[in-house]
């Protein structure tokens, strides 16, 4: 046991307080006629051998059972993988400025995504989230496929590059169909500001085994991506092939992230600034850093779509624009904290 596991056990378990609180307060909170009194016997009613009546009518059990318990889990699930893909695409970059969108995925999410709602036709709602999900995974292999072959020496920087350049085209594209669809730019900006509206347990069934196996194959190598934190040389002496873990983890993290995104929109922020904030309490070292960043983003995203529903009741806000609001600032605060590190 070293002299900072204690305070690390601390932090962990406050972050998993705060991961519960999130719940808790996600699911009593909303814009609805529930009660929290009503919600809580609700709860606890459904427990076994445990039998108590919490008054509410059929309606309000729908609206509890069937679309705000869904919407609080989606957050959790969307928040923390956003913030352990985030993590990754750090270390694995060894750049703690990089995100989930990095390598294009939220740009060709977004063409995916128009594309559906403009050629779909009717059907183009329910087409949204597979377009977006296939858009997503086409930009990062692009990405990925052109970084390699031009990258030599410094392919972890050529990829970033490609990135940006892929995440451009892409963009063009989109924007040109949208200016020749103006019909659907109502649809298409929603879709883009973000937003957790669900339609039962079917998005969380859609992207749970998406995201189980990303963050399983992640935690597999959270010693390795400390070892690559010296640099790819240091790494293959110690028998690590940098080239290869660099794909394996780009391609889970980006599988998780597409999976979400296909559902949630594009909702900024939470990978990069969740695992910079978390980085600053506890350090560089990925075994405390992942599932931190993993509890952390789950209750950010959660809390914020708490303010999303409420803010503006009855009407709601796009859950992109509350994340960037709380953000932004954030976000430039701990650049400026760290400005010497990075």
């Amino acid at each position: 046991m070293t002299r900072a596991s204690p305070r690390h056990a601390l932090v962990l378990g406050g972050a998993t307080v705060l991961f519960l609180v999130a719940l808790v307060a996600g699911t009593l909170v909303g814009p609805a006629d529930l009660t929290p009194r009503g919600v809580l016997l609700e709860l606890v009613g459904r427990l076994p051998f445990v039998h108590v009546d919490s008054g509410f009518s059929p309606r309000q059990q729908v609206i509890l059972w069937e679309i705000r318990i869904p919407r609080v889990v989606l957050g959790g699930i969307v928040g923390a993988m956003l913030a352990i893909a985030g993590a990754t695409y750090q270390g694995v970059f060894r750049n703690p400025l990089a995100d989930p969108y990095l390598l294009g995925v939220s740009s060709g999410a977004g063409l995916g995504a128009t594309l559906a709602i403009v050629v779909g036709g009717a059907m183009g709602s329910a087409m949204v989230p597979p377009a977006a999900f296939v858009g997503g995974m086409i930009a990062v292999m692009a990405t990925y496929t052109l970084g390699r072959s031009v990258g030599g020496g410094r392919t972890e920087v050529v990829i970033i590059l490609a990135g940006v350049a892929v995440a451009a085209f892409a963009s063009a594209i989109q924007t040109f169909f949208m200016q020749r669809n103006d019909e659907t730019l109502r649809q298409v900006y929603s879709w883009m500001l973000g937003r957790l509206t669900t339609s039962g347990w079917s998005e969380v069934l859609t992207v749970l085994p998406y995201v189980l196996v990303s963050v399983a194959v992640i935690a597999l190598f959270r010693r390795t991506l400390d070892v690559m934190a010296v640099g790819d040389v240091e790494a293959s002496t110690l028998g690590i092939a940098p080239a290869r873990v660099r794909l394996v983890l780009i391609s889970v993290a980006t599988l998780g992230t597409a999976a979400v995104v296909s559902v949630s929109g594009l909702i900024g922020f939470v990978g990069i600034v969740i695992p910079h904030a978390v980085r600053m309490v506890i350090g560089p070292g990925h075994r405390l850093l992942l599932p931190l960043s993993l509890l952390v983003g789950a209750s950010f995203l959660v809390l914020a779509d708490i303010v999303a529903r409420t803010a503006v009741s009855p009407a709601e806000l796009p859950i992109g624009v509350v994340t960037a609001a709380i953000g932004a600032p954030f976000f430039l605060f701990v650049l400026r904290r760290s400005r010497g590190l990075i």
